[in-house]
């Protein structure tokens, strides 16, 4: 078997349009892929395990990551810092795992920028109708009239975005949406540059073709 570079899977999409769903499949099925763990300096909450939920820093320590390069991506929410931690993620596709992203298009471009960028995949996912989006909102029975509709206008923002991404899917059947996020998966493993094992099997073909002639 040939080593392959992991990837860096950034999915994005407006609230309701399915990414958290495709997430979830993915990551249940493929045991290459994992999800990216981030830091956080809010305290933890019960249950909560550093290193599972969430990397746990002070904010010395987390302002410390991002003004030496440690973080790929990174928000103020509330008074209190998220990020993602780049040693962690950086070691998971060296060793040929990929690192599943799910976040919103300002995360997926701080990302794109940063230093593993050669290794990103970024992928948007539309609803199929503005009705359709505002429909699976409603449906999720979680949230009130007035945050429904502060989510359908931020909606609007967040897909003028999508032209920034790799791939576009519209999730108009969740199954079908499943089976092109794993298409595009399967052919961008194969990319001759996320490979690079192939160098020395093609010289070990080539010592074949030499042996047989001597």
């Amino acid at each position: 078997m040939i080593n392959r570079r992991g990837l860096l899977i950034i999915l994005s999409s407006p609230s309701g349009a399915g990414k958290s769903t495709l997430s979830r499949r993915v990551l249940e099925d493929d045991p290459d892929v994992t999800f990216s763990v981030s830091a956080t300096t809010r305290a933890p909450r019960p249950g909560e395990v550093d290193g599972r939920e969430y990397y746990f820093k002070s904010r010395e320590a987390f302002q410390e990551l991002v003004a030496n390069d440690g973080m790929l991506e990174h928000a103020e929410v509330f008074g209190n810092f998220y990020g993602s931690p780049r040693a962690p993620v950086e070691a998971a596709i060296d060793a040929g795992k990929d690192v599943l992203f799910d976040v919103d298009w300002q995360g997926g471009q701080q990302i794109r920028g940063s230093a593993l960028k050669d290794a990103v995949v970024s992928i948007f996912i539309l609803p199929p109708s503005i009705a359709a989006l505002e429909s699976r909102l409603m449906s999720r029975g979680q949230d009130s009239a007035d945050v429904v509709a502060s989510r359908m206008a931020q909606s609007r923002s967040e897909i003028s975005h999508w032209a920034e991404y790799d791939y576009v899917l519209v999730n108009d059947d969740l199954d079908r949406a499943e089976n092109e996020l794993r298409s595009i998966l399967i052919a961008e493993r194969l990319r001759r540059d996320r490979n690079p094992g192939l160098v020395p099997f093609v010289q070990s073909l080539n010592e074949e073709f030499e042996e047989r002639q001597s």
